[in-house]
């Protein structure tokens, strides 16, 4: 199962979301966020948090309305794999990103194309549950680039 959010502590209460992450049985986190933003919402030990709870936590930094740079695309392959494994094993994944929109939507419809899903198939159905999700034509071209799995 996938879920989207925004940045943890983005509405003044770190420790309160940080608990519903956990509550709601994340086994890995994708943060699209850079440090500045974290470091603004109150979650600059975000990461350290969620894997001392045993969630596996992979920081992916993304300019707001943009596509991951060279950087962050060679962070990708590891941090897809392990999501992929948590969610062929039943598992659950949650990407955020400042609001909850471009970045985190753009990662999960990566994940959901290289799972096998038809881009503007998956598209439809992560902007069912959340209209918001993938914000600009680079989000979308990149995670439209990801090669299925299958």
């Amino acid at each position: 199962m996938i879920g989207i959010a925004p940045m943890p502590g983005r509405g003044g209460n770190f420790s309160g979301d940080l608990t519903k992450i956990i509550s709601w049985g994340a086994d890995v986190v994708l943060t699209m966020t850079g440090g500045h933003e974290m470091e603004f919402a109150g979650a600059s030990a975000m990461g350290e948090d969620l894997e001392a709870a045993g969630v596996l936590w992979r920081h992916l930094p993304v300019t707001d309305l943009g596509a991951p740079s060279l950087e962050t695309c060679a962070l990708w392959p590891e941090a897809s794999e392990v999501a992929h494994r948590a969610l062929d094993g039943g598992g659950r994944v949650l990407a955020h990103c400042y609001g909850g929109c471009g970045r985190s939507g753009m990662a999960l419809l990566r994940l959901m194309v290289e799972a096998g899903e038809d881009v503007d198939t998956a598209l439809a159905r992560l902007r069912s549950v959340r209209p918001c999700a993938v914000e600009t034509t680079a989000q979308q071209a990149w995670a439209a680039s990801g090669s299925s799995r299958k």
